[in-house]
């Protein structure tokens, strides 16, 4: 394989040197004089004369955005460069089994309405382009088997996130795309001729490095660094908050549930400092008690849904749920008032009606918050009793005060804003050849597989679209 050096230069004002030039690789090292940082040109391989794509972050986003560039134009060099190891957060992502997408969303506006920002935007012809279905048969003929669980989550069927990481960088290598890691891009300013001059600093060696690149796709996900470059650059950024997250309740006996799982409620939140009334505020779905509070799908969309609200009124609200929402009340009453009679001489805590699909230590709980012993026989419950209790399991508050982290997730609502790019391409409408791509951007989805979806679709739209432009560029004569 042989290696050229693609356009670097240095811009610092800093007196240099050539320390050493190795003709047999082509490249070559400089270091200054006062041996403040060393600076070495990055290998790339290729012809001198071809154009340069910059991937900012070995994520999901990037790795799948630069496949798809090499794929579409071979002659374009595409490096990415990654501050950590690459594909970190699809490594710990479905308790490492990797949830790649959503296999029962395949109608465009049912996929949006799963993104709290985004949902509008996306019922466009985003996911035309590149859907889930699209991603599935990406894995499967790299050579990834996968499984659809009950709930839509695909998976590979090792259950292995390692699957998943082995097709994307077995595919990047044989392509040709060159992957820098442990370095950090910190500037990136456009020249006079339209391309884009990076600096890169690895600081555990002291080291910068500085690239020109023809093209440039920003897909840092949610760290600083993505939105610092947006910003050198002319875009704005929607200030960066949590998303899907678990809710903190202040209940002393809630913590004895832990563990405690219920497959269907209604939950709905409500704000201290938001007045008007938000419909996605209201979600179906399973809960979970934890040692903090509540968890589960249903408290991750609404964590989701109302991430800015949430931030704003300092994560504190009080939440309603519905534990037995496919009954009414009514029938509660009922139900609770036929178990007494049939069951009049037994202790209301061993005896409760099944028809409820709860448990005893939730029904305990119930028992306790209404100040029903429950060693009293049923017999000796009181009618205003029966209908508290029904109540109850209908309308029960808690007092929300803070959040949690979802270990499986580590999810942003905030970035660049969707207005500033253009979906169709995934590129800047301020700056011309700048790319975006995943979570840098102000889009995020709640639990499911959503949020890789979103990078798939972004990352494959941006790397088609650069893969266009490259192969409609004259190819330069000679190289910096």
């Amino acid at each position: 394989m042989n290696f050229t050096l693609a356009r670097y230069v240095l811009q610092f004002g800093v007196s240099v040197e050539i320390a050493s030039i190795r003709s047999n690789h082509n490249y070559f090292l400089l270091s200054s004089k006062n041996r403040k940082f060393t600076t070495t040109a990055i290998p790339v391989c290729g012809h001198s004369g071809e154009e340069v794509l910059v991937v900012v972050g070995g994520g999901a986003a990037g790795v799948y955005g630069a496949i798809r560039a090499k794929t579409v134009a071979p002659k374009l060099n595409v490096i990415v460069i990654e501050k950590g190891k690459p594909l970190s957060k699809v490594k710990i992502s479905g308790g490492g089994r990797c949830n790649v997408t959503n296999g029962h969303c395949v109608d465009n506006k049912t996929l949006a309405e799963r993104y709290p920002r985004g949902y509008r935007e996306f019922r466009g012809s985003f996911f035309n382009v590149h859907g889930p279905m699209d991603t599935m048969l990406w894995f499967s003929d790299h050579g990834v088997e996968l499984k659809t669980e009950d709930d839509g989550r695909v998976f590979p069927v090792s259950n292995s996130s390692s699957s998943i990481i082995d097709s994307l960088l077995s595919e990047a290598e044989q392509r040709g795309v060159f992957l820098q890691t442990g370095k950090a891009v910190t500037t990136a300013t456009a020249t006079a001729g339209g391309k884009f001059l990076l600096k890169l600093e690895k600081r555990t060696l002291n080291l910068v490095e500085c690239i020109e690149a023809d093209y440039l796709l920003i897909a840092s996900g949610s760290s600083k660094q993505g939105y610092s470059l947006a910003a050198q650059l002319g875009h704005s950024i929607v200030d960066p908050v949590p998303s899907l997250f678990t809710f903190k309740i202040s209940d002393s006996q809630l913590t004895e549930l832990s563990g405690v799982t219920f497959p269907k409620v209604v939950a709905k939140l409500k704000l201290e400092n938001v007045q008007r009334n938000i419909p996605h505020l209201t979600q179906v779905g399973p809960m979970l008690v934890t040692h903090w509070g509540l968890s589960g799908p249903v408290i991750l969309r609404l964590s989701a849904w109302g991430a800015r609200d949430l931030f704003t009124s300092n994560y504190k609200g009080v939440l309603t749920v519905d534990f037995i929402p496919d009954l009414h009340v009514e029938e509660m009453k009922s139900i609770l008032s036929q178990h007494k009679r049939l069951f009049a001489k037994q202790k209301v805590l061993n005896a409760y009606p099944t028809e409820f699909g709860i448990v005893k230590r939730f029904w305990k709980y119930i028992l306790d918050r209404e100040g029903i012993c429950g060693d009293t026989l049923w017999a000796s419950i009181s009618n205003n009793s029966l209908i508290s209790a029904a109540r109850l399991l209908k309308h029960c508050t808690f007092e929300v005060t803070g959040k949690g982290q979802f270990k499986d997730e580590f999810v942003t609502a905030g970035g660049v804003p969707l207005s500033e790019i253009s979906l169709n391409t995934m590129e800047s409408k301020i700056r011309s050849h700048l790319f975006f791509a995943g979570e840098v951007l102000n889009v995020d989805g709640v639990t499911g597989g959503f949020n890789f979806q979103n990078a798939w679709s972004g990352g494959y739209i941006a790397g088609t679209s650069i893969g266009k432009l490259a192969n409609e560029a004259p190819l330069k004569e000679g190289s910096i």
